[in-house]
């Protein structure tokens, strides 16, 4: 059992690697917040302040400073923030986090094939994946939040005698350092409950809890002070904004702000394709007649019975999953990302659904598998087809056909190499392969399932995406601009903007691309120089600033990824204001 634990393990890692890092870099920035992020490291870099830096002329960074500490020192390597260093720490914080539940629910179910299972589920869900791939905060924060737990669970099991769980403390205070404080309250709220419905008096978890928390407190609070004695009031009110506002939901902007059915919605999508397989056991499981009699607290009673009933191991992953999702409807700024750390927990639970499937209803799986396999064979035809020019850009109308002829020619010009015919085979065989494993027991059902849905996303981000982002990006309007303006600070002006807007926004994609040089203009006073400026803000430019002269240096027919605008580039030039 042992060995089949260790091998798995080594194999899950292998796994990981090849769908989380060969292809990280091959698709450029294409949405604001990954640049947005990746251009603090930048900042860093540049003006060699890793406490508090300065972007986009005029921003401190809206979150603690780890990731962006992470992005900078992947980046002294080769000397510069690029695609791929920006995004490695989500994808090594993801990898940690699979592989450390992987240990976890190995250890404490017996089952090291389920685990690998529930592994290889996290890293091919829709939510999951992306997060894994992007330079943001929130893969590191989950990632953190569920280590945290498992290394508080472990540190149960083990009795709590004996030992501090500086792992766990070390894990909360590098979630803390990520987001804030709620990468301490989480792991703590969770392993409280969980202790507490092993019987454990309350007095006794809460002084425990609140030991390991101050001790998760102390390294962030370091970082706090020093950004505090640069930043002042202004860094102050951010952390009150970002910390207590959010949550309470008095923020100064509207922040994505939804109602409590959107966690569910973002829920069921982001756990696609497995959401499909789910759907299908629906309409194929036996179902038994609930007990309903009895009074309402009897019913409660037996609900609470089973659920105390459950292994320690369940019974964590099931709290971790309620208790976070629970807290994240609570405030009215909702997003799927935050509720990435119960994905793992979720991930454990289909698993053994999958395999339970498999066994007893195998004609859902098998459909589902069918689906899949009929997927990824559509996948290489439809390229080829694209190849080979089967497919006119006349079937695009109405609104979006512009772009999508774009999108169109971007895959036609994919070159067909050698990583291109390996990935279509790949495609091929995995398809294939579910036809031969589809009849040789649960354990290789679904495993071949799950395979299918590896290989499609490796297609995507190998293949498919590199060539479609590129057309969505900002990067090639950024490097005509550099052409032009090959040094020195660019202007950019948007109507309403206001130095005191804490959400303002910024051209962030060009700005990366451009080595952190555009600067808004209110926040300057130049005699000269050169501006960016969009469509539509054209006219509140001139009515607004008519103490400038503006002659068109270059209008770019590329809508932005960053805030859909259609920018003009002008030189600048301050006259005497008109009586």
């Amino acid at each position: 059992m042992v060995k089949q634990e260790n091998r798995l393990f080594w194999i899950l890692t292998l796994l990981c690697v090849i769908s989380l890092l060969l292809f990280l870099g091959m698709s450029l920035f294409n949405t604001k917040g990954e640049p947005r992020e990746a251009v603090v490291a930048l900042s860093m870099l540049k003006y060699g302040n890793w406490t508090l830096p300065v972007n986009n002329g005029v921003d401190i960074a809206y979150k603690p400073p780890l990731l962006h500490w992470c992005i900078a020192l992947f980046s002294l390597v080769q000397g510069y923030v690029s695609e791929y260093t920006s995004r490695l720490p989500s994808a090594l914080s993801l990898i940690l986090m699979v592989l450390v539940a992987y240990k976890a629910n190995a250890k404490n179910s017996g089952n090291a094939m389920v685990a690998f299972l529930a592994g290889l589920i996290t890293i091919t869900n829709f939510e999951v994946h992306r997060a894994g791939m992007a330079c943001r905060v929130d893969m590191l924060l989950s990632s953190l939040i569920v280590v945290s737990i498992y290394l508080l669970f472990g540190w149960y099991k083990c009795g709590q005698k004996g030992y501090v769980p500086w792992l766990a403390i070390l894990a909360m205070s590098g979630a803390f350092l990520t987001k804030g404080p709620i990468g301490v309250l989480l792991p703590c709220l969770v392993m409280g409950v969980f202790m507490l419905c092993r019987g454990e008096h309350w007095l006794h978890i809460l002084s425990k809890f609140v030991l390991i928390g101050l001790l998760s407190c102390i390294l962030p609070s370091l970082w706090y002070m020093a950004a505090y004695r640069q930043g002042g009031d202004n860094f102050l009110s951010l952390v009150l904004e970002e910390n207590v506002l959010r949550f309470t939901g008095k923020m100064t902007y509207s922040s994505h702000e939804q109602p409590v059915y959107y966690n569910f919605i973002t829920l069921l999508a982001g756990f696609a394709p497995y959401t499909l397989l789910c759907l299908f056991s629906l309409f194929v499981l036996k179902y038994k007649r609930m007990p309903l009699s009895g009074s309402i607290k009897s019913m409660l009673l037996r609900l609470k019975k089973s659920i105390l009933g459950l292994s320690d191991l369940q019974l964590v992953s099931l709290l971790s999953i309620v208790i976070i999702f629970v807290f994240y409807c609570i405030p009215k700024s909702k997003r799927s990302v935050y509720l990435l750390p119960i994905y793992p927990f979720i991930a454990y639970f289909l698993a053994n659904y999958l395999v339970y499937l498999s066994r007893r209803y195998c004609i859902a799986v098998k459909l589902y598998g069918y689906i899949l396999s009929a997927l990824a064979l559509l996948l290489p035809v439809a390229f080829i087809a694209i190849q080979l020019s089967w497919m006119p850009s006349t079937v695009f109308t109405g609104k979006h056909a512009a772009e999508n002829i774009s999108y169109l020619s971007a895959l036609h010009a994919v070159p067909f190499n050698l990583l291109t015919i390996v990935i279509l085979l790949l495609l091929v065989g995995t398809a294939v392969s579910f036809w031969y494993w589809r009849n040789r027991g649960a354990y290789s059902l679904s495993l071949s399932v799950v395979s299918i849905a590896f290989v499609v996303l490796l297609s995507l981000d190998a293949l498919f995406l590199p060539a479609i982002m590129r057309v969505k990006s900002d990067y090639d309007v950024a490097m005509s601009i550099r052409k032009i303006v090959p040094q020195g600070v660019i202007y950019d002006y948007r109507e309403g903007d206001s130095v005191e807007d804490h959400d303002r926004m910024h051209s962030f994609t060009i700005n990366f691309y451009l080595n952190d040089r555009v600067c808004p203009l209110d926040n300057s006073k130049p005699n000269q120089g050169y501006i960016l400026i969009g469509d539509n803000d054209i006219t509140s430019f001139k009515t607004a600033h008519k103490d400038f002269l503006l002659k068109k240096i270059k209008r770019f027919d590329h809508k932005s990824c960053d805030d859909k605008r259609y920018i003009t580039l002008f030189a600048l030039r301050r006259v005497s204001s008109k009586p």
